[in-house]
């Protein structure tokens, strides 16, 4: 099933790009896409932790990926 890939900091520099288009396998959760994105881009394992939103909600590991959704990657973020 096709999606969109969203990107933001650190995570948009390891990807090289902040948008992409993906193929996922149906019935795919947020778990087995991580699993996905460390396999396509091995450089994610180097980030310790990220959050991941589905239209524009904060998803958990168990939430469904359905046809032409948009998935952001947030990673952590500090400031002062």
């Amino acid at each position: 099933m096709k999606t969109t890939l969203l990107l933001f900091g650190i995570a948009a520099d390891l990807a090289d790009s902040s948008s992409l288009t993906l193929e996922l396998p149906n019935k795919s959760t947020v778990a087995s896409f991580k699993e996905f994105l460390s396999n396509e881009f091995p450089e994610f394992q180097k980030m310790s932790s990220y959050a991941v939103a589905i239209n524009e909600s904060y998803a958990s590991d168990d939430t469904l990926i359905r046809e032409n959704d948009v998935i952001a990657i947030i990673p952590p973020v500090s400031g002062g």
